[in-house]
């Protein structure tokens, strides 16, 4: 069984479509309200032509004298309708008898099919078909007082009618030429709205051009904004800053596989040196064992750096979650004090620890010690003989800050956000010399992410500072 996956319709043909439609429903809606307009207006033109008619029979009616011949009654009522040469009429009693009628056409079998109506108006009027013709009539009784055309009880049945042909006519050729012309005007509109939304779209075949010219090699391109339709400029707004990221990124990802390459070279040349120096020539027992020695502190260097770039890799890919448990701060920062005591002796620092013994707050015992660890490493390692170190533990409603300050060169403003980047060190003649990798504030921002807290560095008076904000649950 084989699928066949079709892309979905384009955005010009869905819009042409959609639009194309709407425009073809407002013009058929249109001509159909002109065709019903006009229809009404010939309509309106044939009731008042009939009214007309009536009135003027009926004054004729009027006039007849009590003693009349035919020939008079011929001549007046052939002069009553000389303004409506399109109008019929037959004027007959109760009993059926013709008292006059006009030559054109036999309105006998009208009396005889519409129904009799005393008002001519839209509601009242039928349409009429005899021998091809159509013809808008209306049959209308009348009561004349007895006498003057011979009829004891004064009832007569006028009959009306007036040829419609030329407006059937008109109307079928109006509605011919409307249709041809409302097909006209929906295709010369779908096609212009094609072409505009053709040409609407231009800025993104051109955005889509400038983003083909990006590659690895060309991540400082941006779009213009000042070339995109305000629309368009959200979005491109959004690509820039994702390309900003993207860049930024493999500029870090480049370094980063730079500074893993420099970093395992080192102790891997060491390595390499030693054991090509201690197999040169026949040595003791002793002269082996220390170059044993040598090699595992090589090995314990590359173990540590690459146990830290795995915690780091998982935590980017949200593998590691802290275990949380109540840690009493000051008690776990006086553990650390102990083990770090006679290195810290040992440099002539001095520590000292600040903070209500009973500050508590949720967290992965483990990784806190980890991340305090580092902290304080780093601040022994650059603290110079007889300065103190101080970390202050104070607690707030929701929060805990814990702050390491100790005495050591400044370190510019805009550098202080670097500290926590990968293998990242301030000074260039500390680097590479035995004091690490350059992962340790990295790991701390790390820990202090996954615990929802921030962290961050100050430099100011010969004192640098790094504060650490936890929350309490």
């Amino acid at each position: 069984m084989s699928f066949v996956f079709r892309h979905p319709p384009s955005l010009a043909l869905r819009l042409t479509v959609l639009i194309g439609v709407g425009i073809s429903i407002v013009l058929l809606g249109f001509g159909l309200l002109v065709e019903r307009s006009i229809d009404k207006h010939f309509m309106q033109q044939d009731i008042a032509e009939l009214n007309a008619a009536r009135q003027s029979v009926e004054n004729a009616i009027e006039e007849v004298p009590t003693e009349q011949t035919e020939i008079w009654i011929k001549q007046k009522f052939g002069g009553a309708l000389s303004g409506h040469r399109s109008v019929e009429f037959l004027l007959a009693d109760d009993k059926g008898k013709v008292l006059y009628a006009t030559p054109g056409v036999d309105l006998r079998a009208l009396i005889n099919v519409a129904p009799r109506v005393t008002r001519i108006d839209q509601d009242h009027v039928v349409l009429w078909q005899h021998k091809q013709s159509t013809y808008r009539s209306v049959v209308v009784p009348m009561n004349i007082r007895p006498g003057p055309l011979e009829n004891d009880n004064g009832k007569y049945v006028l009959a009306l009618a007036t040829d419609i042909g030329f407006h059937l006519q008109y109307l079928s050729s109006f509605h011919r030429y409307l249709r041809w012309l409302t097909l006209g005007a929906c295709l010369i509109a779908i096609a212009t709205i094609w072409l505009a939304i053709y040409r609407g779209h231009s800025p993104i075949r051109r955005i889509s051009q400038d983003i083909r010219r990006i590659n690895s090699r060309q991540l400082h391109i941006r779009l213009n904004l000042k070339q995109i339709p305000t629309e368009l400029i959200p979005l491109a707004s959004a690509f820039n800053e994702m390309i900003g990221r993207l860049e930024d990124g493999f500029k870090r990802l480049s370094n980063y596989s730079g500074d893993i390459a420099h970093e395992l070279r080192t102790p891997i040349t060491n390595l390499t040196t030693q054991t090509q120096v201690a197999l040169s020539k026949t040595r003791t027992n002793d002269a082996y064992r220390e170059v044993l020695y040598s090699n595992l502190e090589e090995y314990e260097r590359m173990s540590k750096m690459i146990s830290n770039m795995l915690f780091l890799a998982q935590a980017d890919s949200h593998l590691i979650q802290p275990d949380k448990k109540p840690v009493r701060l000051v008690q776990e920062l006086q553990n650390l004090y102990e083990f770090f005591e006679a290195w810290a002796e040992e440099n002539g620092v001095i520590i000292v620890i600040e903070g209500e013994p009973d500050i508590t707050l949720n967290g992965d015992t483990l990784m806190l010690r980890r991340a305090f660890s580092n902290l304080l490493s780093n601040a022994i390692r650059h603290t110079e003989h007889g300065q103190t170190i101080r970390i202050t533990v104070y607690s707030s409603a929701n929060t805990v800050s814990i702050s390491i300050s100790n005495p050591g060169p400044s370190i510019p403003q805009e550098l202080l956000h670097r500290l926590f980047e990968r293998f990242y060190r301030p000074d260039a003649s500390r680097q590479r010399n035995g004091e690490g990798a350059g992962l340790g504030l990295a790991i701390v921002k790390t820990i202090v992410s996954l615990h929802s807290g921030t962290i961050q560095a100050t430099s100011e008076e010969g004192l640098i500072n790094f504060q650490i904000m936890l929350p309490k649950q």
